[in-house]
């Protein structure tokens, strides 16, 4: 596979934004693995939380009722997840005061589960997420998708990349680069696309030094 030189991808992005100051501007900045391992769980599955619910819905909506959920669901603290009983969580999911949608609201309970499982081998959902390599970043969507509850699709990714995690996106102009210039030419969520687009990405990490959210970014900018 040939791939385009990153830096005529980062020109065209230069060019958008008139400026390499007010494209740098735009670039967000993956943290590192020490602060990633400092944000405790309990925001990871806050986080996880926030997305799902925005997932088809307004995020302003969910956002202005955010402190109601927090006050609902304890803080998202793990342990207390768990200790909650089906007839509770049901009771949960009619409160008027957070946004009322079973199906989401048992996904708390589910994650808290997952996040348990990987606390007991990893002393910390945090510590498992710090320590997984961003250039094989895939493995880690691939396992909150299957390990996770509605953490599938981009939804798991983009938590990772709003909590600080270096990961690219497979936004809609990022997924149409990749498959106009035919890295990508099977269904999205495939093993062989997924792959192809890591490879892809771990090219221009080498080629750039860049963290993968601004590689991922400046390919966004650079199509029209």
């Amino acid at each position: 596979m040939t791939y385009e030189p990153f830096d005529h991808i980062y020109q065209r992005a230069v060019t958008r934004f008139q400026s390499e100051s007010l494209l740098q501007a735009s670039l967000a900045n993956p943290k590192t693995p020490q602060q990633l391992q400092d944000i405790g769980d309990d925001r990871w599955l806050a986080a996880f939380t926030q997305k799902v619910f925005q997932s088809g819905m307004n995020w302003q909506v969910v956002r202005n009722k955010w402190p109601n959920f927090e006050t609902t669901f304890f803080g998202f603290d793990i342990e207390k997840m768990l200790l909650i009983h089906d007839e509770m969580w049901e009771e949960k999911a009619k409160d008027p005061s957070i946004i009322r949608h079973l199906g989401k609201v048992m996904t708390i309970r589910d994650n808290a589960i997952m996040m348990s499982e990987v606390q007991a081998k990893h002393g910390s959902f945090a510590n498992f997420v710090a320590n997984f390599p961003s250039d094989n970043i895939i493995e880690l969507w691939q396992y909150l998708k299957k390990h996770g509850a509605r953490l599938g699709g981009n939804t798991g990714a983009y938590t990772l990349r709003i909590m600080g995690k270096d990961t690219f996106l497979l936004s809609k102009d990022v997924e149409g680069y990749l498959r106009h210039h035919g890295i990508m030419t099977t269904g999205r969520d495939t093993q062989t696309a997924l792959k192809a687009a890591q490879q892809a990405f771990n090219h221009w990490h080498k080629q750039s030094g860049l963290p993968y959210c601004q590689i991922s970014q400046c390919i966004a900018y650079s199509v029209n």
